[in-house]
């Protein structure tokens, strides 16, 4: 199992909110963060432990006094029940893509061999295109993209980081 150490400073930020499953909760977030000038890099929702709760995977950048400011304010929402930044925190950090790559039969070999070094998995297959999934850290994802440029890419799509508090810690 890998963890990633979040440091602070100027860097991305993992947040996890715990919030009601309701319509515009997620609007209603996404508008603090407009309101102090943060951008979402990524989000990611998915149930909680119940119908009930849904669970949130907020990547942005910037300065963490501002931050602060931000997670108090989504805090104080009706529906959240909380919501923290994991900067500093061990976590267990997470995040999928799927590749697709315009290959001949010729080249699948190669792309074959770089996937393996990454542990990527062949999700689908044609005479003209090659699916990948590559799960791991970002860096871990950005390195075979990056070795990937070879090939014509036809569509990209990654899920965004997921976290989890690491031993019997709740995130």
């Amino acid at each position: 199992m890998t963890t990633q150490r979040f440091v602070s400073g100027d860097d991305i930020h993992s947040l996890s909110a715990y919030v009601a499953n309701k319509p515009g909760v997620l609007a209603r977030i996404a508008q603090v963060f407009a309101r102090r000038g943060f951008n979402i890099d990524s989000l990611v929702v998915s149930p909680g432990g119940t119908g009930d709760f849904s669970r949130m995977t907020i990547t942005a950048k910037g300065n963490p006094e501002g931050l602060q400011q931000v997670i108090e304010q989504v805090g104080k929402l009706v529906d959240v029940l909380h919501c923290f930044d994991h900067t500093g925190q061990d976590v267990v950090v997470r995040e999928l893509a799927l590749v697709k790559l315009a290959v001949t039969p010729s080249e699948r070999t190669e792309v074959l061999q770089v996937a393996a070094h990454f542990g990527a998995k062949t999700v689908d297959l044609t005479e003209e295109s090659l699916t990948l999934m590559i799960t791991g850290q970002s860096d871990k994802l950005d390195a075979m993209l990056g070795l990937a440029t070879k090939w014509p890419l036809i569509e990209l799509v990654r899920t965004g980081k997921v976290i989890m508090a690491r031993g019997a810690a709740v995130t």
